[in-house]
């Protein structure tokens, strides 16, 4: 019996549960962008990269324009989008911007990695809502669907005032309540259904 395209996760939230057991997705919101038979691949959405800076990222890959960027319109911070490839970036975006490269996710997301999409950025022509993200999460086939029948992660829709939203700290918790759920009443341990 082959899989059906409707139980993937394209396009949707992983709320990790409190006592994942992996430090690195400590109340991690991460957006899935692929899910198929063959694995699954994500982006932490509300985790900061550590000493990074947008600006700071665009300097460094030589990225100029020829008008005054004002960085108060962009999120300062560059997001770590998980532990693979973390040296990989990719720009989480709204639909108001396409490139060739550019792949779509669904009506509201999209998702562009290349150097290209920053320099339209920095020239005022990139997408009203982004973030920055280096690395990403990823999951062999299977993986992802055995960690879910473990309660490892929650599964919730993705709102854009919590997705490109600056306040890190709180997406988690907001995401979480968006499913009807207080946030202070899941444990950490392992439930059962």
């Amino acid at each position: 019996m082959g899989s059906s395209k409707k139980n993937f996760l394209i396009g949707k939230l992983l709320l990790a549960m409190p006592g994942i057991g992996d430090p690195r997705f400590d109340h991690a919101v991460i957006y899935i962008c692929a899910h198929d038979e063959n694995g699954a691949m994500g982006l932490a959405v509300n985790q900061s990269a550590p000493g990074v800076e947008f600006d700071k990222v665009l300097e460094q890959l030589g990225v100029s324009s020829d008008i005054a960027i004002d960085f108060s319109k962009f999120p300062r911070a560059v997001m770590h989008g998980g532990p693979v490839d973390p040296g990989r970036g990719f720009l989480l975006h709204t639909p108001d911007y396409v490139q060739e490269e550019t792949v779509r996710i669904n009506d509201h997301y999209h998702v562009t990695g290349t150097i290209g999409a920053l320099e339209k950025i920095a020239c005022g022509e990139g997408p009203e809502n982004f973030l920055f993200i280096l690395g990403y999460a990823g999951w062999q086939a299977g993986q992802l669907e055995q960690e879910l029948q473990q309660n490892a992660w929650l599964v919730c829709e993705p709102r854009m005032d919590i997705v490109f939203d600056a306040d890190m700290d709180g997406k988690w918790a907001r995401a979480v309540r968006s499913l009807g759920v207080d946030p202070t009443m899941l444990s950490s341990d392992a439930g059962r259904a």
